[in-house]
């Protein structure tokens, strides 16, 4: 399978990974196929900017980390970004509606301990 990790799992993999759930961890141990959204970075700059994100590591130091790990950096693609349109609206954040977007256009299972994605048509996986 390939999977998409919520930016949540991103950061628990890189700065907690005892808030990892046993099955995440499992997958980010055996799985070959793993995407992060350049979302996620995008997302995580902007949390550590407005000070609601300390974790050591620059976004630069995450790519870095993504890529000694195997981890490859998924583009925000248009075709994501116009699927958003046709989302139901359950998710308000936008980030998170982004990457919902990006795992059905890819054909991506989520890794994710959010409780609103899997009401989506999404296949996620905690």
């Amino acid at each position: 399978m390939r999977y998409l990790l919520d930016t949540n799992v991103l950061i628990f993999m890189l700065s907690a990974p005892a808030e990892l759930s046993e099955k995440a961890k499992r997958i980010l141990q055996t799985e070959v196929h793993l995407f992060v959204s350049m979302a996620s970075l995008w997302e995580i700059g902007i949390k550590q900017s407005l000070g609601k994100l300390q974790i050591e590591l620059s976004v630069p130091g995450i790519e870095a980390q993504c890529h000694l790990r195997d981890i490859r950096i998924l583009p925000i693609r248009s075709n994501a970004i116009e699927r958003i349109k046709t989302l139901p609206r359950l998710h308000r954040d936008p980030f998170d509606r982004l990457l919902i977007a990006q795992a059905l256009e890819e054909g991506l299972v989520m890794v994710t301990r959010d409780g609103i994605i899997p009401q989506y048509p999404v296949q996620s996986v905690w």
